[in-house]
Formats: C-alpha cells, sequence, structure tokens
C-alpha cells in the first residue's frame, strides 16, 4: 500500500497497536479538524481499513518534516 507524505504523517501522529485502533484514532479526531485535514484523516483511514493487518505489521511509518516550510506559514496565515 502506498501513502502519501501527508498521510504517513497523520499515521505517526495517530498510530496504535494495530491498524484498526489506528483508523479509529483518526476518526475520532475529525471533528477537531478542519475540513481539508479532514478530508486527507478520511482518506488515510480508508486506505488503512483495505490493508490487511501482515501488510500494516510489515509497514514502517515514518514522521517526515515538511519540505516547504514556508507552506505552512502560509496554511496558517491565510496569506
Amino acid at each position: 500500500m502506498y501513502f502519501t507524505v501527508e498521510e504517513e504523517n497523520l499515521i505517526c501522529l495517530y498510530h496504535n497497536a494495530d491498524r484498526r485502533r489506528t483508523a479509529a484514532n483518526l476518526r475520532a479526531a475529525l471533528p477537531d479538524m478542519d475540513k481539508e485535514m479532514a478530508a486527507l484523516a478520511c482518506q488515510t483511514a480508508d486506505k488503512l481499513d483495505t490493508m490487511s493487518d501482515a501488510d500494516f505489521a510489515a509497514q514502517r511509518f515514518h514522521f517526515t518534516k515538511p519540505l516547504r516550510p514556508a507552506f505552512l506559514f502560509h496554511k496558517i496565515f491565510a496569506i
């Protein structure tokens, strides 16, 4: 299963013992997310749902620092 950098970062933030709990953690956080982030979280949780437990256990998730910090500045301050 291929995950984007953004999806992988979300998985790292909400990772739990297994893929089902990780997906549940993502969905539990949806009310606290803006519309764009919630869409990404749903997409990520849906991908986790389609994986097997063995695939999830074999996958290594790494938190990746954004390549363009300026993007975050503009996103935060809506410039």
